[in-house]
Protein backbone atom coordinates (compact mmCIF):
# COMPACT_ATOMS: atom_id res chain seq x y z
CA UNK A 1 0.00 0.00 0.00
CA UNK A 2 1.25 3.18 -0.95
CA UNK A 3 1.14 6.23 1.53
CA UNK A 4 -1.52 8.50 0.97
CA UNK A 5 -0.90 10.99 3.79
CA UNK A 6 1.18 13.31 5.16
CA UNK A 7 1.25 14.50 8.82
CA UNK A 8 1.91 17.80 10.12
CA UNK A 9 1.35 19.11 13.75
CA UNK A 10 -0.73 22.28 14.15
CA UNK A 11 0.92 25.66 15.06
CA UNK A 12 -2.18 27.74 16.51
CA UNK A 13 0.37 30.04 17.99
CA UNK A 14 -1.16 32.92 15.77
CA UNK A 15 -3.95 34.29 14.42
CA UNK A 16 -4.95 35.81 11.47
CA UNK A 17 -8.58 37.20 11.07
CA UNK A 18 -9.67 37.18 7.27
CA UNK A 19 -12.99 38.97 6.43
CA UNK A 20 -15.92 36.91 6.57
CA UNK A 21 -19.10 37.36 4.48
CA UNK A 22 -21.28 36.08 7.25
CA UNK A 23 -24.56 36.97 5.04
CA UNK A 24 -23.85 33.27 3.57
CA UNK A 25 -22.61 33.54 -0.59
CA UNK A 26 -24.68 32.42 -2.92
CA UNK A 27 -24.44 29.72 -5.27
CA UNK A 28 -27.68 30.74 -7.59
CA UNK A 29 -27.93 34.34 -9.03
CA UNK A 30 -25.59 37.41 -7.46
CA UNK A 31 -26.90 39.82 -4.85
CA UNK A 32 -25.70 43.26 -5.45
CA UNK A 33 -27.02 44.44 -2.27
CA UNK A 34 -23.82 43.18 -0.10
CA UNK A 35 -21.14 44.60 -1.70
CA UNK A 36 -18.96 44.71 1.66
CA UNK A 37 -17.84 42.00 4.31
CA UNK A 38 -19.32 41.88 7.81
CA UNK A 39 -16.58 40.84 10.16
CA UNK A 40 -13.79 38.90 10.95
CA UNK A 41 -13.18 34.92 11.25
CA UNK A 42 -10.20 32.98 12.47
CA UNK A 43 -9.79 29.76 10.28
CA UNK A 44 -7.90 28.15 13.79
CA UNK A 45 -10.96 28.63 16.23
CA UNK A 46 -13.26 27.48 12.89
CA UNK A 47 -11.66 24.26 12.13
CA UNK A 48 -10.04 23.09 15.29
CA UNK A 49 -11.93 22.25 18.22
CA UNK A 50 -9.15 20.29 20.13
CA UNK A 51 -5.84 22.05 19.76
CA UNK A 52 -3.58 19.72 21.82
CA UNK A 53 -5.15 16.45 19.62
CA UNK A 54 -5.21 18.05 16.36
CA UNK A 55 -3.42 17.67 13.13
CA UNK A 56 -3.16 18.10 9.46
CA UNK A 57 -2.60 15.79 6.73
CA UNK A 58 -1.81 16.48 3.46
CA UNK A 59 -3.00 13.75 1.25
CA UNK A 60 -1.34 11.69 -1.78
CA UNK A 61 -2.70 9.32 -4.16
CA UNK A 62 -6.71 9.39 -5.30
CA UNK A 63 -8.44 6.23 -3.47
CA UNK A 64 -11.03 9.15 -2.34
CA UNK A 65 -11.21 11.53 -5.31
CA UNK A 66 -15.24 10.46 -5.95
CA UNK A 67 -15.78 11.61 -2.08
CA UNK A 68 -14.02 14.71 -3.28
CA UNK A 69 -10.79 14.44 -1.66
CA UNK A 70 -8.07 14.72 -4.12
CA UNK A 71 -3.92 15.04 -4.33
CA UNK A 72 -2.87 17.95 -2.06
CA UNK A 73 -6.09 18.21 -0.28
CA UNK A 74 -5.10 19.05 3.42
CA UNK A 75 -6.94 17.33 5.86
CA UNK A 76 -8.26 18.58 9.54
CA UNK A 77 -7.78 15.68 11.64
CA UNK A 78 -9.15 15.30 15.55
CA UNK A 79 -7.40 12.04 17.49
CA UNK A 80 -9.70 13.14 20.39
CA UNK A 81 -12.77 12.30 18.76
CA UNK A 82 -14.21 8.53 18.72
CA UNK A 83 -15.20 6.87 15.80
CA UNK A 84 -18.34 6.33 14.65
CA UNK A 85 -20.00 4.44 11.68
CA UNK A 86 -19.25 5.64 8.32
CA UNK A 87 -16.84 8.08 9.65
CA UNK A 88 -13.82 9.38 7.67
CA UNK A 89 -10.86 8.42 9.31
CA UNK A 90 -6.84 8.30 9.10
CA UNK A 91 -6.34 4.57 9.85
CA UNK A 92 -2.88 3.15 10.39
CA UNK A 93 -2.43 -0.33 8.45
CA UNK A 94 0.75 -2.33 8.39
CA UNK A 95 2.64 0.55 8.74
CA UNK A 96 1.25 2.68 6.62
CA UNK A 97 -1.03 5.45 6.88
CA UNK A 98 -4.27 5.70 4.77
CA UNK A 99 -7.65 7.98 4.67
CA UNK A 100 -10.82 6.14 4.08
CA UNK A 101 -14.53 5.98 4.97
CA UNK A 102 -14.64 3.18 7.98
CA UNK A 103 -17.52 0.88 8.10
CA UNK A 104 -18.41 -0.93 11.64
CA UNK A 105 -20.55 -4.39 11.53
CA UNK A 106 -20.69 -6.44 14.53
CA UNK A 107 -17.95 -9.00 13.03
CA UNK A 108 -15.95 -6.62 10.78
CA UNK A 109 -14.38 -3.16 10.08
CA UNK A 110 -13.95 -2.15 6.67
CA UNK A 111 -11.86 0.41 5.08
CA UNK A 112 -13.59 2.04 2.11
CA UNK A 113 -12.79 3.82 -0.72
CA UNK A 114 -14.54 5.78 -2.74
CA UNK A 115 -12.36 5.28 -6.10
CA UNK A 116 -13.84 2.21 -7.79
CA UNK A 117 -9.92 1.15 -9.01
CA UNK A 118 -9.31 0.45 -5.13
CA UNK A 119 -10.75 -2.73 -3.66
CA UNK A 120 -11.99 -2.23 0.09
CA UNK A 121 -9.61 -3.55 3.01
CA UNK A 122 -11.61 -5.98 5.10
CA UNK A 123 -9.44 -5.26 8.64
CA UNK A 124 -8.76 -8.67 10.15
CA UNK A 125 -6.87 -9.54 13.47
CA UNK A 126 -3.71 -10.23 11.33
CA UNK A 127 -3.36 -6.56 10.57
CA UNK A 128 -1.33 -4.17 12.36
CA UNK A 129 -4.07 -1.21 12.52
CA UNK A 130 -5.75 1.46 14.53
CA UNK A 131 -7.94 4.49 14.17
CA UNK A 132 -5.39 7.55 14.35
CA UNK A 133 -8.00 10.39 13.86
CA UNK A 134 -11.26 11.43 12.59
CA UNK A 135 -11.38 13.80 9.34
CA UNK A 136 -13.32 16.97 10.36
CA UNK A 137 -12.73 19.24 7.54
CA UNK A 138 -10.67 19.42 4.18
CA UNK A 139 -9.18 22.06 2.88
CA UNK A 140 -8.74 22.29 -1.14
CA UNK A 141 -7.32 24.24 -3.54
CA UNK A 142 -9.83 25.22 -6.38
CA UNK A 143 -7.73 27.38 -8.66
CA UNK A 144 -6.63 25.39 -11.37
CA UNK A 145 -2.78 25.09 -12.08
CA UNK A 146 -1.59 27.35 -15.01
Amino acid sequence: MKKQIEIHKIDISSSLPLQFADEGIKAGFPSPAQDYMEQAIDLNKELIRHPASTFYGRVTGDSMRDEGIEEGDILVIDKSLELMDDDLAVCFIDGEFTVKRVRLEPEAIWLVPSNPDYPLIKVTKENDFMIWGIVTFTIKKNRRKR
